[in-house]
């Protein structure tokens, strides 16, 4: 099955917390890789801003909002693997982000599903549905480690304890 990437994570986190790195766009572009500072998800906005992820600092990472659930879905659209900074991508369909979150009692599972791959011109859909398997899988540990640094911060031991 080459038109869709589905993955899985179970966070040690209650739903709120994941929620929230999830769908505040400065958050989000903290564990993803992209500055986002001052941005704001909406449904209907175009979010842009440069990729921090060593390498890959000349790309705009550009999506555009298309639903939000809170605490529940944010979903979003985007050209996948759009890193030739010549080449306008803007005439070829988008693929569909999906993040859904279920509350577990030990924490949180989220759920991404990326689709619409078949869309993707022949010419470079191969690389694109590759690289993004494998950025996904990267993406899965990094908002688990972004949560648990988080969790470790001294306002929250404190706010801990204090519980």
């Amino acid at each position: 099955m080459t038109d869709r990437i589905e993955r899985e994570v179970r966070l040690k986190a209650s739903r709120a917390e994941v929620w929230k790195v999830l769908a505040d766009a400065q958050a989000f572009g903290e564990w993803f890789g992209v500055a986002l500072q001052g941005k704001q998800f909406k449904v209907g906005s175009q979010i842009k801003g440069p990729i921090t992820h060593p390498g890959y600092e000349h790309i705009t990472w550009e999506v555009h909002i298309d639903r939000i659930e809170p605490d529940h879905l944010l979903s979003f659209l985007w050209h996948p693997y759009a890193i030739d900074p010549k080449v306008d991508y803007s005439h070829e369909t988008p693929t569909r982000v999906v993040f859904q979150l279920q509350e577990l009692a030990e924490g949180t599972l989220l759920r991404l599903v990326e689709s619409g791959f078949d869309k993707i011109p022949a010419t470079r859909r191969d690389e694109a549905y590759k690289m993004h398997c494998d950025g996904w899988d990267q993406q899965m540990i990094n908002i688990g480690k972004y949560l648990e640094q988080k969790s470790l911060e001294p306002e929250n031991r404190r706010s801990q304890a204090l519980s």
